[in-house]
């Protein structure tokens, strides 16, 4: 085990959405910024900026690392870039008054159609439906969890149904 895998989660933390310039085995080095470090493996994600806004992705294996050094510290600009990143094309910021919106437009509409919903979690973010399935912000059909496929499926249905209505 090397040096870079014995640093705790929270060491690793430090690194991310940082300019580093890895040395991996054999002298082979990488750079890029940080988007993550895997806790189990000890391997670090890097993303560089290519023209075009093409991003190109590597993967240092944690086992490989034989030297971080940070060249760069990330601006609260750099920082959103990479949060980015990974996140699908039509995911959209709601800021928090939006979200509270949403959940409570939906939580009417749910318990005007005679659907038994109660607010949970973390100052009430999670809308509890039957107290079988949790709806999560931003509370669309993909954010509806529960281990009943056949109420899962048809909660779903219901809330893609109200939203498509919305707009």
């Amino acid at each position: 085990m090397n040096d870079w895998q014995r640093k705790s989660p929270l060491d690793w933390e430090t690194y991310v959405n940082k300019l580093v310039k890895v040395v991996a085995i054999e002298k082979l080095e990488y750079e890029g910024w940080v988007v993550t470090v895997d806790p189990v493996s000890a391997s670090i994600v890097l993303a560089a900026f290519l023209e075009n806004d093409e991003v190109s992705i590597s993967v240092v294996m944690g086992h490989a690392v034989q030297e971080v050094e940070i060249l760069q510290e990330g601006d609260s600009e750099m920082e959103q870039r990479l949060s980015h990143i990974f996140a699908p094309e039509e995911s959209q910021a709601y800021s928090p008054e939006e979200l509270e919106k949403r959940k409570n437009d939906l939580k009417t509409w749910l318990e005007t159609n005679h659907i038994p919903v109660t607010e949970q979690g973390e100052s009430g973010r999670t809308l509890c439906v039957a107290g079988v399935l949790m709806i999560d912000p931003p509370y669309g059909p993909e954010q509806c969890s529960s281990s009943n496929e056949i109420i899962l499926s048809r909660v779903q249905g219901l809330v893609q149904g109200y939203l498509e209505k919305q707009q």
